[in-house]
C-alpha cells in the first residue's frame, strides 16, 4: 500500500484544484442553465477535495505549511498534477471529455485509496470516491449523448478524445497498490467501452504526454496559476 507522505497528498490535491480552477473558467459558458450550475458544482467539489488533501499535507509536513500557501504561493515548477486537468477547453465537447478521462481514473483512485489503513485518507478518500461516482454519471451520459448525437457533436468529441488521450497514461504513473500498466489496461478496456457506446474511437497514436508529476508542464499552467494567484500574490498578508 502506498506511504502517505506529503508529496503524495500534493500530487493528488494538486490535480483537483488546478481541474477546479480550469471548471471555474467555464462557468457562464456551457450550453444551458443546468449545465452550467453542474460545472460550477464540479469545481467546488474538487476545491473541497483538494483542501482535505492539502489540509493533511500542512500537519504531516515539515516546517509552516497551511493550505493557503500550497495553493497561492507555490511556482508551476513546484505543482505536481498531471498534465491533463491543466488543458484548456475550447469547447463544452472539451469539458466532457477531460471530465470522462479524469473521472475513470478517480472512481479507481479512490476507490482504492478508500480501504487504506491510514483513516484520514481513507475517510477523505470515501468522500472523494462518492463525488468521482456522480460526475462519472454524468460525463458518461454526455460522451454518450454527443458522441452519438449529431455529425457535428460527434466530431466534436472525437476532436476532444483525439487531443486530450494523449495525457491519460500519466494518470497511471505510481497508481497505488497496482502495477500501473495493468491499471491503465483496466481503464481503456472500459474507457473503449463507453466511447463504443457513444460511436467514437480511441486515436491509434501510441505517444503519451508526462512530466507534470516532476513539475514540467505545458505553457498552460502558468498563466491558470497567474489567474489563480494575482490577488493572493498582489496582497499577501490580506485577511479577510
Amino acid at each position: 500500500m502506498v506511504d502517505v507522505d506529503e508529496a503524495f497528498l500534493l500530487r493528488h490535491a494538486d490535480d483537483n484544484l488546478v481541474l477546479a480552477q480550469r471548471l471555474g473558467e467555464y462557468v457562464t459558458c456551457a450550453p444551458d442553465l443546468e449545465q452550467d450550475i453542474a460545472v460550477a458544482n464540479f469545481a467546488l467539489d474538487h476545491i473541497g477535495v483538494a483542501m482535505h488533501l492539502y489540509d493533511y499535507a500542512a500537519d504531516i509536513a515539515v516546517g509552516h505549511a497551511d493550505r493557503d500557501r500550497y495553493a497561492m504561493t507555490r511556482t508551476e515548477r513546484e505543482f505536481r498534477n498531471v498534465l491533463l486537468v491543466e488543458q484548456p477547453h475550447p469547447d463544452y465537447a472539451f469539458v466532457i471529455a477531460r471530465g470522462l478521462l479524469f473521472d475513470l481514473y478517480q472512481v479507481r483512485l479512490w476507490g482504492r485509496l478508500s480501504v487504506h489503513p491510514d483513516l484520514r485518507l481513507a475517510g477523505i478518500a470515501g468522500r472523494a470516491g462518492k463525488e468521482a461516482r456522480y460526475h462519472l454519471r454524468y460525463s458518461r451520459s454526455w460522451m454518450i449523448r454527443l458522441g452519438d448525437g449529431t455529425e457535428e457533436s460527434h466530431q466534436r468529441m472525437q476532436t476532444a478524445i483525439d487531443d486530450l488521450w494523449r495525457f491519460t497514461a500519466e494518470l497511471f504513473e505510481s497508481f497505488p497498490g497496482e502495477d500501473d500498466n495493468a491499471a491503465f489496461d483496466e481503464y481503456v478496456d472500459e474507457l473503449g467501452s463507453i466511447l463504443d457506446e457513444a460511436t467514437l474511437t480511441i486515436p491509434a497514436d501510441p505517444y503519451q504526454a508526462s512530466g507534470g508529476r516532476d513539475g514540467w508542464h505545458t505553457e498552460h499552467l502558468g498563466h491558470l496559476l497567474a489567474d489563480l494567484q494575482w490577488l493572493a500574490r498582489t496582497h499577501p498578508d490580506a485577511t479577510w
